[in-house]
């Protein structure tokens, strides 16, 4: 497998957008009509998903144990949907007649061998997680809804219990289903770390367009049923390293950060940890109370917030990665760092500009979360 020219292939690939997705679907509902059952009744999120995910895993392609983490996280997964074996066979069927498609007169049987080498790691890697996967843990949780607790126009905090009891790494996220929305699953990081009652938060943001967000803030009635996932995601606390923290969230992205903040909050010598929180008003930092009152049980722990949209706000103003920024060099830290496309991009750009190194910097982009 040439690994250049298959990336080169991908970028070109690319380029024709959403209709890239569109020939794979029809392809295989035309071959496989069987497997339509799988998917929502609306695909538009689905498509954007699938370019997605084909991109992250070219792009790795050469990282061996990156990409394998991230496809044995994705095999396990993939088990709520129903996926079998036979599965895989009709997606590579598809996808090759997908690619050959959108190659023009750059295809060869060359580029063909590279891209039937790539999908039959990738399948070979998805189909042995799940299958060991079978055997410890369901495809899916049953979460019964215990609270959900509105704490701003737009954000709402809510309670599950899973059954059987979910075990899970403080950071990870889940994919989340509601009997509303039917097949239309999307992932939320778990906001605490693992308790004894085995109960869950999640912190939930109102998006437009957003079906699921929707569905799980907007009249949940309690005891009603929802379907989770597998954990999956690598944005987790590295307990082996001897630095000091620095947390940064944007939003909702608070969820994953205060998991681990929990999680520090067990260690026999926990390292000092400084969460910057910050939201364009006031009332976007919904959970300031309760991070305050874990900053005064913690003498570990400073939580500074900020908002960027309200100059008479008495506390810190201005955009996330400038009041990081003001607040001295992070070099020496390792840095979790957590919330919309934009702010992750810009303040990892940032930290590594003024010298902290990338292999420090720990990022989840709740980009992917909702359309």
């Amino acid at each position: 497998m040439d690994v250049q020219r298959l990336k080169d292939s991908f970028s070109k690939i690319a380029m024709f957008g959403d209709e890239v997705p569109l020939f794979f679907y029809s392809d295989l509902f035309i071959r496989h009509p069987e497997v339509r059952d799988l998917f929502p009744i609306s695909m538009r999120a689905q498509r954007d998903h699938l370019l997605a995910a084909l991109g992250q895993i070219v792009s790795a392609v050469d990282r061996a144990d990156e990409l394998a983490t991230f496809l044995e996280g994705l095999g396990r997964d993939h088990r709520k949907f129903g996926t079998i074996v036979e599965h895989y066979e009709a997606v590579g069927d598809s996808l090759l007649a997908t690619v050959e498609n959108f190659g023009g007169d750059a295809w060869t049987p060359e580029l063909a061998a590279d891209w039937n080498a790539a999908y039959r790691m990738i399948a070979g890697i998805m189909i042995t997680a799940a299958q060991k996967d079978e055997g410890v843990r369901p495809a899916f949780w049953k979460g019964s809804v215990i609270s959900c607790e509105s704490r701003s126009f737009d954000i709402s905090v809510l309670q599950v219990r899973p059954e059987p009891r979910l075990d899970f790494v403080p950071g990870q996220s889940v994919a989340i289903e509601s009997p509303r929305r039917p097949r239309l699953w999307r992932y939320y990081s778990i906001a605490n770390a693992p308790r004894e009652d085995g109960t869950l938060d999640f912190h939930i943001r109102l998006i437009d367009g957003g079906a699921v967000s929707m569905a799980l803030t907007q009249g949940q009635s309690l005891g009603e049923e929802i379907r989770i996932g597998s954990p999956v995601g690598v944005l987790t606390l590295d307990t082996t390293s001897e630095r000091d923290i620095l947390m940064i969230a944007g939003s909702t992205g608070l969820a994953p950060l205060k998991a681990m903040i929990e999680q520090v909050a067990t260690m026999p010598k926990p390292p000092q940890v400084h969460l910057f929180f910050g939201a364009r008003y006031a009332d976007g930092l919904y959970d300031l109370p309760a991070m305050e009152k874990l900053a005064a049980e913690h003498d570990w722990l400073n939580v500074v917030p900020a908002v960027s949209g309200e100059l008479r706000y008495k506390g810190e103003t201005g955009s996330l990665p400038d009041v990081v920024a003001r607040h001295g060099n992070w070099s020496g830290h390792d840095v979790y760092l957590a919330g919309p496309t934009e702010l992750v991009n810009e303040t990892t750009a940032r930290l590594t500009a003024a010298g902290t190194p990338r292999n420090q910097i720990h990022v989840e982009d709740f980009g992917w979360s909702e359309p």
